[in-house]
């Protein structure tokens, strides 16, 4: 019987009862307004040990097997409990991006990992559920609202479509004008564009979570600008622009990041040495643009534009002709691009070899 009873408690831990998020759940009602904005400095005072035992809790490694639905709502409430405690370790900061490196660095203890807020966001990314973008909150005045009560696994399904609601229905973070066929939504449909992509698109996922009769699929769509000002209820935040969001966004790492994924990235879209093809395509810029400064003037003074135009195509499509050489990928356009140009190039010279040999014969 003792047997019996041990395999049992030891089959509902491993199927994954949900975790408790009773604290959290407590410290939201009493720090976090209707509006869904939070007291960071009266928490900082008088709650930061509260939020730090519940993250505590959630340190440990989670049950192999845990419930999917039990999985989500842990990784919605580490992200936003981390994402909270880091304002309130910073307070009073103007916003989570004046923080070193928020949402990059390894620095948070989850399931018995080290995770990045980046990584914990991934790991629900990769569970195919796109609601999660309406859940998770980055401690901005754009993101979705924060909600009163934490999500739970046998509630999480419905709190998460009533999440995905309430973010589309404030008019401050979505706004729909259907007599003009347009939708002003969040930036965050444009930054996981491919996660919307998967599950069917945005316009479909906006028509299902849009307050009734706002939204049709044929609306336009325009991305809000972010913006990234502390979302705070007792006290004013300082002002936060989009110039101090590039500022720490390059000063955190992330516009060399960018930049580096990009130039590496051109070489790896069609599977040939990245430096070589990077190196060719960047440094074609500045005599691509010499070459439309030595256009422009001879369009201007009356002279032939032939060979300033030939110049501009080779320095445009360089990179491209190395792609002709090491691989079998070159785009279609290029082939179009340079069978067009050699066209003209045929066209616009026919007539001066036949004034030549005119003049030549008389």
């Amino acid at each position: 019987m003792l047997g019996l009873l041990g395999c049992l408690v030891f089959g509902m831990l491993a199927c994954g009862q949900d975790t408790d998020h009773a604290k959290w759940t407590a410290l939201l009602q009493k720090y976090v307004t209707a509006q869904s904005r939070v007291n960071y400095a009266q928490m900082r005072l008088d709650g930061n040990d509260d939020l730090d035992s519940y993250l505590d809790e959630l340190t440990k490694p989670w049950p192999e097997r845990m419930a999917a639905d039990a999985a989500k709502a842990a990784l919605i409430e580490a992200y936003n409990a981390l994402t909270v405690r880091r304002i309130t370790s910073n307070f009073p900061v103007p916003s989570i991006w004046i923080t070193q490196a928020p949402f990059r660095v390894a620095r948070h203890k989850l399931d018995g990992k080290i995770e990045s807020l980046d990584s914990i966001e991934t790991r629900f990314r990769n569970m195919g559920d796109t609601r999660i973008h309406g859940a998770l909150v980055c401690a901005a005045r754009s993101c979705p609202p924060l909600r009163r009560e934490a999500h739970t696994k046998s509630a999480l399904s419905r709190q998460l479509d009533d999440n995905f609601r309430l973010w589309l229905a404030d008019p401050s973070r979505n706004h729909f004008l259907l007599d003009e066929r347009l939708a002003k939504v969040s930036k965050i449909f444009k930054w996981y564009a491919r996660d919307f992509e998967k599950a069917s698109s945005e316009s479909v996922i906006l028509e299902r979570f849009a307050p009734p009769h706002s939204f049709a699929i044929s609306n336009k769509l325009e991305y809000q600008n972010y913006n990234w000002r502390r979302k705070d209820s007792g006290s004013v935040a300082s002002s936060y622009s989009s110039f101090d969001f590039y500022r720490d966004y390059a000063r955190n790492g992330y516009l060399r990041s960018d930049i580096e994924g990009w130039f590496f990235g051109l070489g790896k879209r069609y599977g040939v040495n990245p430096l070589i093809f990077g190196g060719i395509y960047v440094g074609a810029i500045p005599f691509f643009s010499l070459s439309i400064a030595w256009l422009v003037r001879n369009l201007r003074r009356g002279r032939s534009a032939v060979a300033p135009l030939f110049s501009v195509v080779f320095f445009f499509v360089s990179a491209y002709l190395y792609l002709l050489v090491a691989s079998q990928s070159l785009p279609v356009w290029v082939y179009i691009f340079i069978a067009g140009m050699l066209a003209f190039g045929v066209w616009s010279t026919g007539p001066k070899v036949r004034n030549q040999v005119g003049r030549e014969s008389a």
